[in-house]
């Protein structure tokens, strides 16, 4: 198996998800019959936001492709906690980077996906999620169910740099990157198509 994460592009991404889904009534192998849909209206409140359950992907290399956010939403999954960024995005890490034969340790400094790379992975899922959400009934109040929690790393001049900085405003409002409004297109002419 590789260690090299490959991004599924967005188009293919609809394509993938709908198609499936019109073949098989399932999404990512997950069939419809076991998605998550909240029994009550309980929502828990987590750093001034709520999501629906306290339950999530914990960050990892996982988090950081889309489709497996998606699968984890689509399972319960409503605080997803991203993998942690950082300045030095394109540094070649020997994998396993966990030994546990005696003592544990970690190298830490790793990151599978630039941060422009990562931002993107996120943008997509973050759509593709509202789109969900209202398409199959996925959520029982009016507003969103979940909630991405964003890590940055690993020192405070890293988390001051500009590409950093940037991934921060992405993430807070990610109608600032221009890969949001061509996916929002995208959804539009894959909408229309149907």
């Amino acid at each position: 198996m590789s260690d090299i994460m490959r991004p599924i592009p967005f188009e293919e991404l609809l394509n993938r998800i709908f198609s499936e889904y019109k073949n098989s009534q399932s999404i990512f192998g997950i069939s419809e019959q076991v998605f998550f849909r909240k029994a009550n209206n309980k929502t828990a409140k987590i750093s001034g936001e709520s999501c629906e359950t306290v339950l999530g992907p914990a960050a990892g290399p996982h988090t950081q492709l889309a489709q497996n956010i998606v699968a984890s939403y689509l399972c319960g999954g409503r605080f997803i906690e991203l993998k942690t960024i950082q300045i030095m995005d394109t540094l070649e890490i020997e994998k396993p980077c966990i030994d546990a034969e005696d003592e544990c340790y970690n190298t830490e400094w790793s990151s599978e996906y630039t941060v422009e790379k990562a931002a993107d992975e996120y943008i997509k899922a973050w759509i593709i999620l509202h789109l969900l959400e209202e398409l199959f009934d996925l959520k029982k109040q009016d507003k969103r169910s979940f909630i991405f929690n964003m890590s940055v790393g690993y020192d405070l001049k890293g988390i001051q740099s500009p590409k950093v900085d940037n991934f921060i405003n992405t993430m807070r409002d990610a109608s600032i990157n221009s890969q949001y409004q061509k996916y929002l297109d995208q959804i539009n002419a894959f909408i229309k198509e149907e």
